[in-house]
């Protein structure tokens, strides 16, 4: 049930016309608990979509009653119509829902430029099915009613004594880190206070969603909302909270990175031995960043020169001449030069672990991404089509 696993919430994922294919594309997530506690993060491109304007704004009291999701269009670069539609969007759900609009997140995704008067009559239309549609059965047709790209809808849930945690995810595409990285909706029935909820989702961000690198490219309209209602009656210690948050959230990044569009390989980068975790975190970028090793692997080639040679262009404390790479197990290059033979290692399967030891600290970091493949390339070329 995703979304709705938690007590109280209820959702909706309805089709209201902004997809060519007739599929869902309006979703709306409803806190119907006694509490309507809030926290979100948002991408840090600086060209930010209307819906993300409006959303940080709403978000200042920490106080979220629904969430109101569209596909088929990104409504960015829309001026200011677009922001027009965007808080319309938001007044029609409260309007229907008896809140105020400003407790209302509105999240889109799709093409940007995208937002015309037609788009707008869609999602208000969408609106309005939507809330009609809430049940707390919901949240799976929720979870498809956000879904581009994505070839399959992308949820979890995390059950702990008394209380749980559910979440959907939309992304395929365009996944890089700015805390968020995607469309991310994520409620528990637990009592949190709205510090400690926005204290939870920074720190379980962190390490799961801001370390998926697929492809470079950072969204205009990525946004992780976390909604806690307390319905439970259960207050969770802090750090347990945080761990099971973090746990959800890194298996919804790793969701994200197996649907990655055209991608053949799953990617883990592991980053071990390192000064400082954040220059493990730069190190493991910039190898999920080289597009050279990316083709490499496509092509099943355990090409770690182009390891090397990309982890050189970072300030990480490293001497290039005492590093060793390993892939899938196999260690094919000790103190900088060739160790293994290469025929040794199996990149046939879709899972490759790739393990840097930069023999300077104690320091670690994992970065997940996937391989540059033909697909990729004819998805993205196509993709206003």
């Amino acid at each position: 049930m995703t979304v709705t696993a938690p007590q109280g919430f209820e959702a909706a994922g309805v089709a209201a016309g902004l997809k060519s294919t007739g599929k869902p594309d309006v979703a709306v997530v409803v806190n119907r608990g006694p509490r309507k506690v809030g926290a979100a993060v948002f991408t840090t491109n600086r060209a930010k979509a209307n819906p993300i304007l409006w959303s940080q704004q709403a978000i200042a009291d920490r106080v979220v009653e629904a969430v109101v999701l569209n596909s088929g269009g990104a409504n960015c670069f829309t001026g200011a119509f677009g922001f027009q539609t965007t808080h319309l969007t938001a007044e029609k759900a409260a309007e229907l829902l008896d809140v105020s609009a400003g407790d209302v997140l509105v999240c889109s995704t799709g093409l940007i430029g995208t937002g015309d008067e037609t788009f707008r009559s869609r999602v208000l239309d969408g609106v309005t099915q939507g809330v009609a549609a809430l049940s707390a059965d919901g949240g799976q047709a929720a979870a498809e009613a956000i879904m581009t790209t994505d070839t399959v809808p992308k949820t979890a849930v995390i059950a702990r004594d008394g209380w749980t945690i559910g979440g959907m995810a939309k992304g395929a595409g365009m996944l890089a880190p700015g805390l968020a990285t995607m469309l991310v909706v994520i409620t528990t029935d637990a009592d949190l206070e709205a510090i400690e909820a926005d204290a939870a989702l920074r720190r379980a961000t962190h390490v799961s969603f801001d370390r998926l690198d697929s492809d470079g490219c950072m969204s205009t309209n990525d946004q992780v909302t976390l909604l806690a209602n307390a319905a439970s009656g259960v207050k969770p210690d802090l750090e347990d909270f945080t761990a099971a948050l973090t746990e959800l959230c890194r298996e919804l990044a790793a969701k994200l990175q197996q649907d990655a569009e055209g991608a053949s390989h799953d990617i883990t980068i592991e980053v071990v031995g390192a000064a400082t975790e954040d220059e493990a975190v730069e190190v493991g970028r910039s190898v999920a960043r080289n597009n050279l090793f990316k083709a490499a692997v496509f092509g099943n080639d355990p090409n770690w020169g182009r390891v090397l040679a990309a982890i050189g262009t970072t300030g990480a404390q490293f001497d290039p001449y005492d590093v060793d790479v390993s892939m899938n197990g196999v260690r094919v290059c000790t103190a900088g030069g060739p160790d293994r033979p290469r025929e040794e290692v199996d990149l046939t399967p879709r899972a490759l672990h790739l393990l840097i030891d930069l023999k300077t600290g104690d320091a670690t970091a994992t970065i997940l991404t996937n391989d540059l493949t033909h697909d990729y390339v004819h998805e993205n070329s196509a993709y206003s089509s």
